[in-house]
């Protein structure tokens, strides 16, 4: 389990950068980044409610997410970051992990914890079109069975993550509750 790519971009847009490190900080998310701050930074979430706490601070994708897309005829040329995520990750099902299981990233401190799915948005459609449809898994009936978004997080102890770093996993305590959209 490893992190491949880790990006940021003081611009709200979808696509982020890619660094060779980020620093992440405690309670606010990755410096020098759009979505990091105290209260929620998403700007359809601030017209709701800007003191919001932000449990969105840090997203992860998989790149195993963009192996399935490319195969279905997606992101053709796409690099990490093109879907908006801080930190994608190598041979880790994410998306499967509890509601709240921390992530030990690298050897700089850093520790995340996870709060939730992220809904693919419209913004998708921007990189490619039809992405976002693409990011979801039907029925035989037309309903969304499953969402391909990522996850969300929030920076629990700050510290230095770089491209190559591994992943430690720590789960929380029983009974694991399954990740929900936030």
């Amino acid at each position: 389990m490893s992190i491949i790519a880790v990006c940021k971009s003081a611009e709200h847009n979808m696509k982020k950068d890619v660094h060779s490190e980020i620093n992440l900080l405690q309670g606010l998310g990755v410096e020098g980044d759009a979505h990091a701050g105290i209260y929620v930074q998403h700007l359809t979430r601030v017209k709701i409610n800007p003191t919001t706490p932000n449990i969105r601070q840090v997203c992860l994708l998989h790149s195993e997410l963009h192996d399935e897309l490319k195969e279905k005829g997606f992101l053709k040329s796409a690099q990490p970051g093109e879907m908006g995520e801080n930190i994608t990750t190598r041979g880790l099902a994410i998306q499967d992990l509890p509601v709240n299981t921390k992530l030990h990233l690298g050897s700089g401190g850093a520790i995340i914890q996870l709060t939730g799915l992220r809904n693919p948005c419209r913004q998708l459609n921007d990189v490619e079109p039809e992405l976002m449809k693409a990011c979801f898994e039907y029925d035989g009936e037309g309903k969304i069975t499953h969402r391909k978004g990522g996850v969300m997080s929030i920076v629990l102890q700050g510290g230095i993550v770089k491209t190559g770093d591994n992943i430690v996993v720590e789960l929380p305590e029983e009974p694991h509750q399954p990740m929900v959209l936030v």
